[in-house]
């Protein structure tokens, strides 16, 4: 391994970034730097969240900078307010002893007019997220005609992000010839698109497979019923004690009923996600990073930047539909060269999930049984034990305090004493666990009648066997599918939208012209009454309890009203 100065990196960067811990370069960093400093002109680096890139980029854009020209030369775009900070704040630290060069960091959610006003007074860098950059070119106070190097950081977020057009408006504004750098943790088609428009025979450089995940990382999954996932959850979470970890949601109101539980059950725990203000986020991000949460329940858009290097878990509470985003959730545990542990709470269908996405990783997943009341307690009281066993004893503060303390449990046997200490912290555990009834694991299905997962994948029309609803759930038939623009977030907000009350609604199977959903058992009537009569864009809704007796094929299909509405679900274009 070659060192930063054999990599060429000048002099006053290597004293500041000797400063701030660095010793040998990273991957990542020994393959990109002596590129970039050697005048490559593009480059497409493929690497994880949290193995060094912004000092792979970072050093050589500060050393090629001519700071007598008192004008943007590089400009780094990233998706979000908390990456922007953070790149800004990096190459802050790594030029601290290069006089006169001038970072400036340009995002939404702050005052546009400061902004303006620094870019008046001149920059070298500009760190940026495609939206307030284009307002501010829109309003003509900044020029990039002087742009030399373009940084695309996290480019696979971006184009997830929808910021497809706002990176094509920018790169209107830069030379064309200028050189780009392109980082991303997946290779996606989009970014493929933009190397084809962009770049010119960029050099591709590779730190492990593509879209592979943290060679330090586990991938353990439970599999459990719907109505289990969060008491499952709790399990979890009890069973590592010492966790500090980020629990992954889909949706932004999941990611807040699923934090306000935690909270409630006792959980040093908060969530982050877009609806939260900017100052809102700042706090709980804040309050994640001094270790003041335990646990951060977080949306996949919201928890980008979070940099954090010693994350021990990132729970996924069920996969996401893109199997990229679970190597980005997965990244953000096994960082700088720590362990880490990816867990996953899935539904049976969700299977097929995982061996897709172990073929993405190139890793295998550890299916596990969710932890059983007695080995969580005891494995909690072990914790306790071993900080007893290593906490430091102020001697001097508590010397004054321990006579009076003797007297008071002079009556008491060591062994008295202990089982006090013990049912003093973990009595509400104990009894919680004694009282819970363990967790049901769902019986695995036949190869035959086993549902499809990932991507692509169907419920068989043609299986003759009988799809009976989770215990204590009603199954439920609907008119609208695949066709109709269904999916299962949308259905969900669909449901949600015409019943009144909160409704949980548990498995989903999506066909191409319409889908089965399950809700509580008591739950039914009210779903019932609440979808009469209702019609989607003329065409009229058939919502009705599915006949557990009898396959669903042959329900439907003998159920003359339903197959008319079939056939109209087949005509009609509109969506949901």
């Amino acid at each position: 391994m070659r060192t930063f100065e054999e990599l060429g990196v000048a002099p006053q960067i290597m004293r500041a970034i000797t400063e701030l811990g660095y010793e040998q370069p990273m991957p990542v960093q020994e393959e990109v730097i002596p590129q970039l400093l050697g005048n490559t002109r593009d480059i497409i680096a493929l690497a994880q969240t949290g193995t060094g890139k912004t000092a792979a980029f970072g050093i050589p854009v500060i050393q090629k900078t001519n700071t007598s020209l008192l004008a943007p030369q590089t400009l780094v775009l990233c998706p979000t307010r908390e990456l922007c900070l953070q790149i800004a704040g990096d190459l802050t630290e790594y030029s601290e002893y290069v006089e006169d060069i001038k970072i400036l960091p340009v995002y939404g959610g702050s005052s546009i007019d400061s902004q303006i006003r620094a870019l008046k007074r001149g920059v070298h860098i500009i760190v940026a997220t495609p939206g307030r950059l284009i307002d501010l070119i829109n309003r003509k106070t900044v020029s990039l005609e002087n742009v030399h190097t373009v940084v695309l950081d996290e480019a696979d977020e971006m184009l997830n992000m929808g910021f497809t057009e706002s990176i094509d408006e920018i790169l209107g504004h830069v030379p064309e010839s200028r050189s780009m750098l392109l980082f991303s943790a997946t290779m996606p088609q989009g970014i493929a698109k933009i190397t084809r428009k962009y770049m010119n025979n960029p050099m591709e450089i590779t730190i492990g497979r593509k879209n592979e995940g943290a060679q330090n990382v586990r991938h353990i999954y439970f599999v459990v019923h719907a109505k289990d996932k969060y008491l499952a959850l709790k399990r979890i979470a009890d069973y590592y004690p010492n966790v500090y970890g980020i629990i992954f949601c889909r949706t932004r109101k999941e990611t807040q009923e699923i934090a306000d539980k935690l909270i409630q059950d006792g959980y040093d725990a908060d969530s982050l996600h877009g609806d939260l203000s900017q100052a809102q986020r700042d706090y709980v991000m804040n309050k994640f990073r001094n270790r003041n949460l335990q646990l951060l329940v977080a949306t996949d858009v919201a928890a980008r930047g979070l940099d954090v290097d010693d994350v021990t878990h990132v729970i996924n509470y069920g996969l996401p539909d893109d199997f990229e985003i679970y190597t980005h959730r997965s990244g953000r545990t096994g960082r700088a060269g720590k362990t880490g542990t990816s867990i996953a709470i899935i539904h049976t269908k969700e299977k097929g999930k995982v061996a897709q996405i172990e073929k993405l990783i190139n890793k295998k997943f550890e299916k596990r049984p969710i932890p059983k009341g007695d080995i969580i307690c005891e494995k909690q009281l072990f914790n306790f034990v071993d900080k007893i066993e290593k906490v430091k004893v102020n001697e001097a503060e508590i010397e004054r305090l321990l006579p009076s303390i003797y007297r008071k449990l002079d009556w008491l046997e060591k062994e008295d004493i202990i089982k006090r200490v013990v049912s003093l912290e973990f009595n509400r555990l104990i009894d919680y666990y004694q009282a819970a009834e363990e967790i049901e694991e769902p019986q695995e299905r036949s190869s035959k009648n086993e549902e499809r997962g990932g991507r692509g994948k169907k419920f068989d029309r043609n299986e003759s066997g009988p799809r009976n609803a989770e215990k204590g759930y009603a199954r439920f038939f609907i008119n609208l599918g695949k066709m109709d623009g269904a999916n299962p977030a949308n259905l969900m907000g669909f449901i949600n939208d015409h019943v009144p009350g909160k409704i949980r609604v548990g498995r989903i199977d999506l066909m191409k012209n319409f889908s089965f959903f399950e809700v509580p058992e008591e739950k039914a009537g009210q779903i019932l009454k609440s979808f009469k009569g209702v019609y989607v864009e003329d065409r009229k809704l058939v919502v009705e309890l599915a006949d557990s007796n009898t396959s669903d094929k042959k329900k439907y299909k003998d159920d003359k009203p339903a197959k008319k509405e079939f056939k109209k679900s087949r005509k009609t274009k509109k969506r949901l």
